[in-house]
């Protein structure tokens, strides 16, 4: 199981009340939703393996450098990312407490998370769950190696579980195809402007009839007779973008072999004793209150999880 870090705590914060707080009234709300739904998820899906995928730089500069526009209005105004002042210090909390409960926290300089995900999903030998709310995760989906998406879609209690046949569903398109229809579609989340005037329904025409954005540039390229989906409208739009989808590309595509630890041989979900020992440990140092319990029983394992709310994640397919 591999957790876009930044994007759960993120939607923690926005999910679990500030009122949330330290005895000393500061904010805790986002490391303590965050435990929470890790928790969840251990209990409901039973991963063998368990890592924390970190952003160690959120705008990467290869990215940058093929589309300026890539992430440009979530820069502060003193530079780096636009983080809300009550969550700031309650990231090295979160980096602290994921230590203490022997779960690997993974990075890679120059990369995103998303970049570390990839490299991670592709080279597991066996299934492959990945939790996030980030819709561009979506390309990784891989039904023959099992590799799928639990989507936090709102807030951080309610997951859809995605596939090939869910992405196929929600956007009429192949699974495989995710990357291609959101350079064509664009992403303002992301600063993505997309293919100006094509949206979703004729970026999914396109690609079901092309195949891919490279069968959809080559017919660009050699078409003299307009024809549906690619009418005369659709073609001068296309060609007009020609700078934007040779750059598109690099900036979705998620990196799967970048040079990271082999994690998945060396970290097990914890489950030795001394773990929740150690994350109260830090709990009680950091005065987290009632966040210490989900540390604890984090590190205790499944043998040691209470989870009081039912979980609301689909159940996992059966393995193969």
């Amino acid at each position: 199981m591999l957790l876009d870090a930044a994007s759960l705590y993120f939607r923690a914060f926005y999910g679990v009340p500030t009122s949330v707080t330290t005895p000393d009234g500061r904010p805790i709300n986002a490391v303590r939703g965050f435990l929470d739904m890790t928790a969840r998820l251990i209990a409901a899906h039973g991963p063998d393996r368990l890592v924390a995928c970190w952003d160690d730089d959120w705008r990467p500069a290869f990215r940058v450098a093929a589309l300026p526009s890539y992430k440009a209005h979530r820069v502060a105004v003193e530079g780096g990312e636009e983080v809300p002042d009550e969550l700031s210090p309650q990231v090295p909390v979160l980096v602290e407490v994921l230590a203490a409960a022997g779960v690997d926290r993974v990075g890679a300089p120059g990369f995103e998370a998303d970049d570390v995900i990839g490299t991670l999903a592709t080279r597991a030998r066996g299934p492959v769950d990945v939790v996030t709310g980030d819709r561009d995760l979506f390309q990784l989906v891989d039904d023959a190696r099992e590799v799928r998406i639990l989507y936090t879609a709102r807030g951080i209690s309610d997951i859809e579980f995605v596939d090939e046949a869910a992405v196929a569903a929600k956007y009429g398109i192949p699974g495989r195809a995710y990357a291609d229809f959101a350079v064509l579609r664009g992403d303002p989340s992301d600063g993505l402007p997309g293919v100006a005037g094509v949206g979703a329904k004729t970026a999914a025409a396109l690609i079901n009839e092309f195949g891919d954005l490279a069968g959809i540039r080559a017919a660009v390229a050699r078409t003299v007779v307009p024809k549906p989906p690619l009418t005369a409208a659709v073609l001068k739009k296309m060609l007009a973008a020609a700078d934007y989808l040779d750059a598109a590309p690099v900036v979705v595509a998620v990196a799967k072999a970048i040079d990271l630890p082999p994690v998945e041989e060396a970290s097990p979900v914890p489950r030795r004793p001394g773990g929740a020992g150690r994350a109260r440990g830090t709990a009680r140092h950091r005065e987290l209150g009632q966040a210490a319990g989900r540390g604890s029983r984090l590190a205790g394992g499944r043998a040691g999880l209470r989870v009081r709310a039912r979980s609301t994640c689909r159940p996992r397919w059966p393995r193969r």
